[in-house]
């Protein structure tokens, strides 16, 4: 009877200690904004000659894209239907783009142009560390762009809008008019990189983000299945996620 009480007393603490880092897995985000939100002056005009515009106001899906390499994961967001929805982009940011690629990360990780250090290695994988928000604009026919990545695309209801950008808003940390503070261009295209209000550790590494925006999206997502890239694209090539891939990646083509 002694062992099992002194056993339980053990195992009481790792049971919480496992509960708070599955409750700290994901970023602290609420599906309804936290934030001022600064709506468009007008609605966004639909360019039906564009694949990523909308065909028609009324029309009920929008077509989101999904990327991945062997680590990491990102989004493709029709940008029209962003700002329409409530996303607040960054002051200067491009008016125009068709759509925006956007992912989440460790700042060192996007903002250095070699590899890191030890001990920032040593930072971003153990202790919590600053985080950014890429947004860079797409104005491409994707798999030409990046070929280097897998590519999923999937028709999302053009109702989740609102949720994905108050998912968004709330990733980054706004200034005085309530804009996103921009700290530098992004690790590549013409877009910037965003501060973020939530910290990066392991595990809510750069797939965490991920899983958010593709359940914000109406997806069925697992957190602690999604660490990887690959485990963030076997769920949402599932039936019940539906996403398809258009494109192969390296890895893929030389099987």
């Amino acid at each position: 009877m002694w062992s099992l009480k002194f056993t339980g007393r053990l195992l009481l603490p790792l049971a919480a200690a496992l509960l708070a880092s599955s409750c700290s897995l994901r970023l602290p985000v609420n599906s309804k904004p936290m934030v001022a939100t600064v709506p468009p002056a007008k609605k966004a005009k639909i360019d039906t000659t564009k694949d990523f515009r909308l065909t028609d106001e009324n029309d009920p899906d929008v077509l989101v894209y999904l990327l991945a390499d062997t680590l990491h994961t990102g989004v493709i967001f029709p940008y029209d239907w962003l700002v329409d929805s409530g996303f607040v982009p960054p002051k200067g940011f491009d008016k125009t783009p068709v759509a925006v690629s956007m992912s989440w990360g460790n700042r060192d990780a996007y903002v250095e142009k070699r590899w890191l250090s030890p001990y920032k290695v040593f930072r971003a994988l153990f202790t919590p560390s600053p985080s950014v928000m890429e947004i860079v604009p797409v104005n491409w026919n994707v798999p030409e762009v990046v070929p280097h990545q897998r590519i999923y695309q999937k028709l999302v209801p053009r109702t989740q809008g609102p949720e994905i950008a108050a998912f968004l808003n709330n990733c980054s940390r706004m200034d005085s008019d309530g804009h996103p503070i921009a700290i530098g261009p992004s690790s590549w295209g013409k877009g910037v990189l965003l501060e973020s209000r939530h910290h990066y550790f392991v595990p809510r590494i750069c797939n965490i983000w991920t899983v958010q925006a593709l359940e914000a999206s109406g997806c069925d997502m697992y957190p602690w299945f999604g660490l990887s890239a690959n485990g963030v694209i076997r769920q949402a090539v599932s039936p019940k996620n539906g996403f398809q891939q258009i494109w192969l990646g390296p890895e893929e083509k030389a099987e």
